[in-house]
This record gives structure tokens, C-alpha cells and sequence, in this order.
């Protein structure tokens, strides 16, 4: 038994992270599969015909253990990993599957749940009571539990080796950013770059013993040298290093794992009885189909498209004008924008970073929380990390009843994904009476302090901030019965909202003033830079947004047709982009080699979600406009509504009781200056 196997005797049971021993996991997992499996047993073992009770409430707080032990374990993988967890990744995901599989492929314990399900009319239900007996229920139908005995083993077997491969994609992804590194010795080779970003370069040379300076391929580094950097040769050349990640047949390539998760997951949808995997994973969504998904999708780039073509059309002569530049390529994108944005805003990124220095933004994120929901943040330092850069804190509520636990990592490392995610240690619930709180985390990759200076954000950044700890609040106020459907457990199509509608505080001048502060001066961000701010926030909207429609429609063409005939990676995906590419093809480069979000992530004919909740962010923040950005009536209808509910009924009427009526898509166009 480890330390992993037990009740963690700690302060608000946070995980016990520095007595963890890595080689105790892979007994841990054993153990606690084998208490889940236990608990099962115990529900089909029951001689009382099924009730509710025994049986759909039993099974969702069945393999607690495992479940805390599957989010510590693969939270580190992704934040703190080396080759050891890794390798124990690829052991312990099999026997996840299997286990998984074990539950949704027992047939005594589906019966239980179907004559529970079948007597759904006479009992007397909540309306989360309904709503989890109707996901119970799916999740046998939909994972197989009335095929016959051998397409059972079929889909066990496809579980499987997917586990596996969508490991094996995402090691791969790492292994290529840690790998690649542009090393620099002579300065003129930096033009352009801001000083903040050569002290970095300098000083991860230095790390490394090396002289002058290293660019790599983590955003902190990457995004600035594509942004500012003068050297077009040298831009080229990172920019095809990042785009060729998994594309390189070696052996980190990523070409024939990517066409066989799309052909497995075609497979397990077509051995369930749907279509294609894009209906299977619809039928849970807002959404609803495929169909309606590229419907969607096709609007918007109808209206996208003209404004797109003009942006970068204007693009192209700016680029002309200032260097002779005969045609655009991908790596001249970043630096071109940034100059024509200074050119028409007078306004450079640069300018702002002085008055978003890290600890100001997280703290005016905790103050934007405090205004809409009552929430105090307090920093402790009396409960484990797992790596010295992560903060941690105590949230409370305007009665001092602990809401939450808060973890926040903002650096890039070797042993961190690139990009930015939340997560939580412990989910919320209500157990025997006690209102069990959560553990959340935000895990972020962004410039480190300096010797010279602290970590100074990009606008970006702060954005990619607020986004993040949107989720988090999701994460925190959850304030449901079952674990299952609490939190950020709702359709991925909704689950964009929480996160997209904070990032609107970062536009108000009333939000912007309570903590963009020069990190020198002190002085509160002049009125014409939130201004600019305003204006450039629609700057190349239309390219944007033909980008984020490009990576949906990637999604769906991969995930919404049968993929039996997809030979080529590359010449697949060059067709998707048909309708949405402006820059001419990079050939030795491929987006889906690295596409993380849909190949190892759960965004697999999803990605379209992030447009989707972008008209519910847009709609809603209308409303928060209309009354005030701090209304309290308006963030309390939210909180209630949305925050604290989690996936306990369907999103759209959760969304009608906030709101009071459906989403209009012109809010969105509208924001993004689309709607002519």
C-alpha cells in the first residue's frame, strides 16, 4: 500500500506531492483499480432490486481513489513530466482502458442501470437526479453495453491501442520541442527582438552553458522572435521547425499514428452504430451533428472570408511597401501584423508589457472575482507543490467558508507541455452530508522574471490568463451532488464559456484600472493605451477567424467521414484548408503531426466548440454590458446559473435561465466587426 492508496492526512487533503515517490504509482494504480473494481462488484452483488440509490448514486461515487490518483498522475505528465512517468504512462493507460471498459461492458451491473433507466417515469427525480441517470445510461449505450460478446472485445481492443497512441502522439510533440534549439552568437542576429526577450535568450544560453543566445520552440520564446525579429532567414527557419513537429519520418514521427487514431475512432463509431466518430461525439454536444457543425462552421467563414481576403490584402502591400516583400509566407505573418498594428494603433505590445507584470494580473483576476462572486484569495504556503514555481491558494467565500483550492503554474520547463490548460487535483461533490470542495489548478507557459526584470505579459498573455482562471472559477464554484456532473463535467461545446466571457474584463478601462500598473512606476495604465487596446481588439479579426475555422474544419475532416482512404497526412489536410489557407503551403511542414487538441487531447470533433462558445460569450457579455460589468444581479444570475451547475441539465436551458433568452450569433459578429 502507498502513500497514493490512502486518505492524504494533509492540510485541506491536498495531494501529498513531495512524498510521492514516481516508482509508486504503478502499484498505486494497481491497488486502487482493484477497490474500484471491488466497490462495482459490491453494486451488482446487491440482492435489493436497483434503486437510484444503490445503484446509479453508488456507481458515481465508485473508484473515488482511482479517480484522484488518474488526475494527480496524468496532470503531472503533462506539467512535470520525464521519462519515467512517461514510460508508466504507457502501462498504466491500458489497464484504465480495460477498466473502463470492464464497467461499461458489465452486463450485470447495465442491467441495474436499465431498470433504473426504464423506471425513470415513476420515480421522483431532481432534475440532476435525471440528468445523471440519463449520462449513467448513455454511457453504457453509447460505450457498448448491448453489443454481443465479440464486438465487446473488438471495442476493448480499439480502447486500447488508442490509449496508447494518443500517449505516444503527445510524447512525441515534446520530445520535438525540447529538441529543437536555434542557437545564436552573433547580436545583429537579434534585431528587432525586444530586450526583455534577448535577456531571456541570454540567459537560457547561460543555463545551458552555451554563449550568446537560445531561441527554442516554447511560446515565450518562439512568439516573440516570430513577432519581432528581423532576420526573415532566421524566422523561416523557426517557423519550419515548429510546423514540422511529427513530420519528420523519424522516430518521433507522428503521420501514421495521426491516420490511425482517425481510423480506429471511425471503427469504435461505426462498431457502436453511428456513422462516423464526428455523430458519435455530437450526440453529446450542443451542437447535436455533424452536419449542423459544418453549417455552423461555413457561416462564418461566408462572413469571415471578405474581411479576411481585405485584411490580408493590406497585409501583403504593407509588406511590400516597407521591404519589397513579393509574397507573404507564414513565418512573415507575426511580424508584419505587429508592424501595420503600431502603424494604424500606435500600439506595440511592447508598451504594454510595463504595466502587466505577472503577480498584477493574477491579482486582478482575483479582484474581477471578488467583484462578480465574493471570492478572497489568499496565498499559503502549507501544502505540497510539485514544482518550486507553482503558487498556491486558499479561496474563500464573503463568510470565510473555504470554496477552494487554487494551484497556479505559469513557467515553461523541459517537463511541461507548451500552451495553457486547467485542470483539478479533487473534484467538488456532496458525500454522507459534507460538501467536499475542490482542488484547481491553471498551468500556463509564460515569459520567466529576468535578472533585470520580473515576468512582464504580453496582452496575449494576460488574455490567455483571465481564459484559464475562467475555467478555474467553473472549476470552484461547482456546487453539485455528483462528482460527475460537477465542475467543468459539462458538453465540450459549453465548456468554452466560463473561460471566454472572462477574457472580456481585459478590454474594460473599469477592470483594466484595478491592476494594469506600470511595475515601476505604479501609474495606472494612461486612458489612450486602453483605448488602443479597444481599437486593435478587432485588429485582423477576419484572418483570426478564418484560423480557428481552418483547425475546425481540419477536425471534421478528419473525424466526420469515413478516413479508410486518407493515405497522405499531408495532402489531406492541404485540401481541408482549401476554402481558408491566405499563405501559400509550407511542404515540409503539417499541422495534424502536432494538432494535440484533437489527436491526444478531448477536443476530437470538438474544436469547433471554441467558435460556439465564442457566441455565447459574446451574447453574454452583452448582458453583463447592458447592466454593468461588476452588476452583481447579472454575475450572481451567472454564478448560479452557469458557474455552480455544472453539467446537471442541458446548456441551453441552463444558458435561457441566465440570460432569459438563446444566444444571438450578431453579438459575435458584432464584437468582431463583422456584421457590415
Amino acid at each position: 500500500m502507498t502513500i497514493l492508496n490512502n486518505s492524504f492526512n494533509t492540510p485541506y487533503k491536498t495531494a501529498p506531492f513531495s512524498k510521492i515517490k514516481t516508482e509508486d504509482y504503478l502499484s498505486a494504480f494497481n491497488i486502487a483499480i482493484e477497490k474500484a473494481k471491488a466497490e462495482i462488484d459490491a453494486i451488482t452483488a446487491n440482492t435489493e432490486a436497483p434503486t437510484f440509490k444503490n445503484t446509479i448514486e453508488a456507481l458515481d461515487y465508485s473508484g473515488e481513489e482511482l479517480d484522484r490518483l488518474s488526475s494527480i498522475f496524468f496532470n503531472l505528465n503533462s506539467a512535470e513530466t520525464n521519462d519515467e512517468i512517461q514510460k508508466i504512462a504507457q502501462e498504466v493507460s491500458p489497464l484504465l482502458s480495460d477498466f473502463s471498459n470492464d464497467i461499461t461492458l458489465n452486463e450485470a451491473l447495465f442491467k441495474r442501470v436499465k431498470a433504473v433507466y426504464d423506471a425513470k417515469s415513476s420515480l421522483d427525480l431532481t432534475t440532476e437526479q435525471d440528468t445523471l441517470l440519463d449520462k449513467k445510461y448513455k454511457g453504457f449505450s453509447r460505450n457498448g453495453a448491448n453489443l454481443p460478446e465479440d464486438k465487446k472485445e473488438k471495442l476493448r481492443a480499439i480502447d486500447k491501442e488508442l490509449s496508447q497512441l494518443k500517449l505516444k502522439f503527445g510524447e512525441h510533440i515534446l520530445a520535438e520541442t525540447n529538441k529543437f534549439e536555434m542557437h545564436l552568437t552573433d547580436e545583429s542576429e537579434l534585431s528587432g527582438l525586444p530586450e526583455g526577450a534577448k535577456e531571456a535568450a541570454k540567459q537560457l544560453a547561460e543555463s545551458k552553458d552555451k554563449d550568446g543566445w537560445l531561441i527554442t520552440l516554447d511560446y515565450p520564446s518562439y512568439i516573440p522572435f516570430m513577432t519581432y525579429a528581423d532576420n526573415r532567414a532566421l524566422r523561416e527557419k523557426l517557423s519550419k521547425a515548429f510546423g514540422r513537429k511529427g513530420f519528420q519520418n523519424d522516430e518521433l514521427d507522428n503521420q501514421n499514428i495521426v491516420l490511425k487514431i482517425a481510423q480506429l475512432r471511425f471503427e469504435r463509431a461505426q462498431l457502436l452504430g453511428y456513422k462516423t466518430h464526428a455523430h458519435f461525439v455530437l450526440e453529446e454536444r450542443m451542437a447535436e451533428t455533424p452536419e449542423k457543425v459544418t453549417s455552423f462552421l461555413n457561416e462564418l467563414l461566408e462572413k469571415a472570408k471578405p474581411a479576411a481576403n481585405a485584411e490580408f490584402e493590406e497585409l501583403e502591400a504593407f509588406a511590400k511597401e516597407l521591404d519589397n516583400i513579393d509574397q507573404l509566407q507564414k513565418w512573415d505573418s507575426g511580424y508584419y501584423a505587429e508592424k501595420l498594428k503600431q502603424k494604424l494603433f500606435d500600439l506595440d505590445d511592447e508598451q504594454l508589457k510595463p504595466y502587466f507584470k505577472l503577480e498584477n494580473v493574477i491579482n486582478g483576476a482575483f479582484t474581477v472575482a471578488n467583484k462578480l462572486f465574493g471570492l478572497q484569495f489568499e496565498e499559503i504556503n502549507t501544502i505540497d507543490k510539485y514544482h518550486e514555481d507553482v503558487l498556491t491558494y486558499k479561496v474563500t467565500d464573503s463568510e470565510g467558508e473555504l470554496v477552494s483550492i487554487f494551484y497556479a503554474d505559469f513557467f515553461p520547463r523541459a517537463g511541461k507541455r507548451n500552451g495553457a490548460w486547467m485542470t483539478s487535483f479533487k473534484p467538488q461533490m456532496i458525500k454522507d452530508g459534507k460538501n467536499e470542495r475542490p482542488h484547481v489548478s491553471i498551468v500556463c507557459n509564460f515569459t520567466k522574471p529576468t535578472k533585470s526584470k520580473p515576468s512582464l505579459l504580453t496582452f496575449n498573455e494576460v488574455t490567455t490568463l483571465f481564459h484559464e482562471f475562467g475555467h478555474a472559477l467553473h472549476g470552484m464554484l461547482a456546487n453539485t451532488t455528483y462528482p460527475s456532473i460537477s465542475g467543468t463535467s459539462v458538453y465540450w461545446d459549453f465548456v468554452e464559456l466560463p473561460s471566454q466571457v472572462l477574457e472580456n474584463w481585459c478590454y474594460e478601462k473599469e477592470a483594466l484600472e484595478l491592476f494594469a500598473t506600470h511595475y515601476k512606476t505604479g501609474e495606472v495604465i494612461p486612458m489612450e493605451l486602453v483605448e488602443k487596446i479597444k481599437a486593435s481588439a478587432t485588429f485582423h479579426e477576419g484572418m483570426q477567424t478564418l484560423r480557428q475555422l481552418s483547425f475546425g474544419l481540419l477536425d471534421m475532416s478528419w473525424h466526420g467521414i469515413d478516413p479508410s482512404n486518407i493515405s497522405n497526412v499531408k495532402s489531406h489536410e492541404v485540401e481541408a484548408f482549401g476554402d481558408t489557407s491566405l499563405y501559400p503551403d509550407v511542404a515540409e511542414n503539417c499541422m495534424s503531426t502536432s494538432f494535440s487538441h484533437i489527436f491526444q487531447g478531448g477536443y476530437s470533433s470538438g474544436y469547433y466548440s471554441y467558435k460556439w462558445a465564442e457566441v455565447l460569450d459574446a451574447d453574454a457579455f452583452e448582458y453583463f454590458k447592458e447592466e454593468g460589468i461588476f452588476n452583481k444581479t447579472v454575475a450572481d444570475k451567472f454564478k448560479t446559473f452557469v458557474l455552480s451547475q455544472g453539467g446537471t441539465d442541458n446548456p441551453m436551458t441552463l444558458y435561457k435561465k441566465f440570460r432569459g433568452q438563446e444566444p444571438k450569433p450578431e453579438a459575435l459578429l458584432r464584437r468582431a466587426g463583422l456584421l457590415k
